[in-house]
């Protein structure tokens, strides 16, 4: 599954095992960001990134198992991934690879690599997707990958736990080859019904981990997206998920209420709901 564009980068397994340390220092803090007239948040310590992590926040409260909302979500965008990367397969990097299921189910069509803050991540990784190359490396320096290395690029809920995503982006797009892919999803803050969820009394989805540090509006992530010369093919939203919404209906029956719609955008492969019925925003972007 080779590319024209590999060959002229001259990238093979063995160099991208060999170029990547085993541990990045933590990032750093941005500082005074003009462009938001705000004080960006410094960096989560690396530590908040370890097995721990995904024993809590929104993982805790949802089963990994088959048939879940996170099986039925990894399949969603690997079919997503196979949609819209370019032919003939090639290079895939997954930013925060986490649990490694993702790369599991595409290390077959591309040769994957995975990168996450956390050792133990890489090694569940590893676990998950042996046919990948899995590396505990910062998303917020790719500066050991040359340019247009990848012909596609994933980031699935990552980019909100970034001190710099605008930065992070603009290097997605250098290790990029022409023609290729980004696809990430990240909260969407703004979305219709989350004032129903009353969050500033009751932490939701979204607020509840301390380490989305960088969670902004989906106007934010199109300029952002466009600023680094990607072009955006979709922006949509997941679905209405993080029930309950209303008072006295069981959740079970707010989740069907609400849920049906992202149910059929998944298991028809779509991009049709609306970014505003979305907890998430998620973004198909590609490199001209």
């Amino acid at each position: 599954m080779e590319t024209a564009h590999q060959a002229k980068r001259g990238l093979n397994a063995p160099q991208i095992r060999q170029i990547v340390p085993c541990r990045s220092p933590p990032p750093k803090p941005l500082g005074y960001n003009p462009a938001m007239s705000v004080q960006t948040p410094p960096a989560v310590p690396t530590e908040a990134y370890g097995e721990q992590y995904f024993e809590a926040y929104n993982y805790a409260d949802r089963p990994l198992d088959r048939f879940s909302m996170y099986w039925f979500a990894r399949r969603y965008y690997a079919a997503l991934v196979r949609r819209y990367a370019p032919r003939g397969g090639g290079w895939l990097l997954e930013m925060g690879s986490g649990l490694g299921h993702l790369l599991g189910l595409l290390q077959d069509d591309f040769r994957c690599v995975g990168i996450d803050l956390a050792p133990w991540a890489a090694r569940q990784t590893r676990l998950n997707a042996p046919k990948a190359d899995a590396l505990a490396l910062s998303a917020e320096d790719l500066t050991v990958f040359p340019d247009e290395t990848f012909d596609v690029v994933v980031a699935l809920h990552l980019v909100e736990h970034l001190a710099d995503p605008a930065a992070a982006i603009r290097e997605v797009a250098r290790v990029l080859s022409d023609g290729g892919l980004f696809l990430f999803a990240t909260p969407n803050p703004v979305y219709a019904l989350r004032p129903l969820k009353r969050p500033d009394e009751t932490p939701d989805a979204i607020s509840k981990d301390p380490t989305h540090i960088s969670v902004h509006p989906p106007d934010a992530w199109r300029g952002w997206t466009e600023g680094a010369g990607l072009r955006v093919l979709r922006a949509f939203g997941d679905g209405l998920w993080d029930v309950p919404y209303l008072p006295l209906l069981p959740k079970a029956v707010q989740f069907a209420l609400f849920g049906w719609p992202s149910l059929i955008q998944v298991l028809t492969c779509g991009t049709f709901m609306p970014v505003s019925l979305g907890v998430n925003l998620v973004v198909l972007a590609r490199k001209p």
